[in-house]
């Protein structure tokens, strides 16, 4: 399984960069992919994060875009704005979850 460097660790990923175990995940992770991203993170990007870690531990799979928007409180335009290029695959990523299934 391939592995990337983040926050100072050696993480295993999925071929697409998605973590293998969303338990590795942490704060200064979710940082770290961001940065790699080009995202500063903010409230709202928290606020979306940890809708999506909560909502993935309690149901199993990640969260499609509309499960985060309506969950998370975030409209989907502004979702656009804090994860440019595809939110729902981003937040995933970020939050240390696999990518939704709604996701090509």
């Amino acid at each position: 399984m391939p592995s990337q460097d983040f926050a100072g660790l050696t993480i295993e990923t999925d071929d697409q960069g998605y973590l293998a175990d969303s338990s590795a995940w942490t704060p200064d992770i979710a940082r770290a992919i961001a940065e790699d991203a080009q995202i500063a993170l903010g409230p709202d990007h928290w606020q979306v994060l940890n809708f999506a870690r909560e909502d993935f531990a309690s149901n199993g799979k990640s969260p499609g875009l509309r499960r985060i928007s309506k969950g998370s409180g975030v409209a989907t335009k502004k979702l656009y704005d804090l994860f440019p290029k595809g939110p729902g695959k981003l937040v995933a990523r970020i939050a240390g979850i696999p990518k939704p299934k709604a996701c090509l």
